[in-house]
């Protein structure tokens, strides 16, 4: 009799609690309050209205990620008019570029900052250099933890071949992508799950150069394959992501099905393009044991 009610005990208890977390990532292009005409910025780039900040915030509010991984963000002030400060706490990249990497995360997670992925940085110190990787480890509740490196790769090669023929762009993303695959194994070993997020430049199709240098280090998935994106589209369909997610180690498995999403505007003028950007956000589900 005691086994037995032992046995029906077990069967109504709980399972331990998840906590489903919204992972995204946004290249807000050229977010920064310099105005138009400042010496670090393109002469052809055209300031942001007070209504432009507007949308944004409320592009961001609709979104309701938990955690953001944001490309070309100029500054923590800059990213606060998007992502309200009482609610995300901001974690840029510790460099001068006026287009850093980075994250927006809810203040109810526990985020422990890492060391910046300097080496992405190829041009280090030159005018237009190329950017770090924002590193940063996120903390649920319940203890679970995800590695999150944020990274706005270089651009000029979305879809060619890489090699010693390749194109000086081409070769660059390579180094990147060797990059990349050093810091996953690092990850694979520690056996932490992991996720590489943000605007990668790159279309990433079935046979991808970029992908299977990063998966010859540590298996990833990849929530946009096979799939388009509704940014910006056209009446012809879909463009092809650049914007990626790869998750690797338990993430891969705390990836909750069908759950990506693109967050597309409402607004259809090309003007928006410059006025939002010309990315949308891409998110994800994930419940972390």
């Amino acid at each position: 009799m005691r086994a037995l009610l032992l046995a029906l005990l077990l069967l109504a208890t709980p399972a331990a609690a998840q906590t489903e977390i919204k992972l995204a990532t946004w290249n807000i292009a050229w977010l920064t309050l310099k105005q138009a005409g400042h010496p670090d910025l393109p002469r052809d780039l055209r300031a942001r209205e007070p209504g432009d900040w507007t949308l944004l915030r409320g592009y961001a509010q609709r979104l309701a990620a938990d955690v953001i991984a944001l490309q070309e963000i100029d500054g923590e002030q800059a990213a606060a008019r998007v992502f309200d400060p009482a609610t995300y706490a901001i974690h840029l990249t510790d460099e001068d570029d006026i287009q850093r990497p980075g994250f927006a995360v809810r203040r109810t997670l526990r985020v422990i900052p890492q060391r910046d992925l300097a080496a992405l940085d190829l041009r280090a110190g030159a005018r237009r250099s190329l950017r770090r990787g924002a590193d940063i480890i996120v903390e649920a509740p319940s203890g679970a933890r995800l590695r999150l490196l944020s990274v706005h790769l270089d651009a000029g090669c979305r879809e060619d071949p890489f090699g010693a023929n390749a194109s000086r762009d081409c070769q660059g993303l390579q180094r990147q992508a060797e990059i990349i695959a050093r810091w996953a194994e690092a990850r694979r070993r520690e056996g932490i799950a992991f996720a590489i997020l943000g605007d990668f430049n790159r279309r990433m199709g079935g046979n991808d150069d970029f992908l299977r240098i990063v998966e010859e280090a540590a298996p990833v998935a990849r929530p946009t394959e096979g799939l388009s994106s509704p940014c910006w589209a056209d009446p012809r369909g879909g463009r092809p992501f650049i914007s990626h997610l790869l998750l690797g180690g338990p993430a891969r498995d705390w990836l909750v099905p069908r759950s990506l999403s693109v967050l597309a505007y409402a607004e259809r003028d090309r003007s928006y393009r410059e006025r939002l950007s010309d990315h949308c956000p891409v998110s994800v589900r994930m419940r972390l044991p």
